[in-house]
């Protein structure tokens, strides 16, 4: 059975750096690049389960993020 999905809205700017990321990548589509970024930020935790990040892991987060361009 195929799980339900939702719709998230992002500013177009991000979106357009995200296609440009997805043209060089194995990703097909820029859905695809952002659902395999959030299971990776989100780890293997379980539904419902909140994790606490360190602030040395938001950090690093966030400077994965600018280094991308996002931020």
């Amino acid at each position: 059975m195929r799980e339900s999905k939702v719709t998230v809205k992002i500013p177009r700017p991000l979106y357009r750096k995200v296609q440009q990321v997805v043209e060089d990548s194995g990703f097909n589509s820029p859905t695809d690049f952002i659902v395999y970024v959030l299971r990776d930020l989100m780890g293997d935790q379980e539904e419902g389960e909140v994790k606490e990040y360190s602030q040395d892991e938001l950090n690093d987060v966030k400077r994965k993020l600018k280094n991308l361009g996002y931020l």
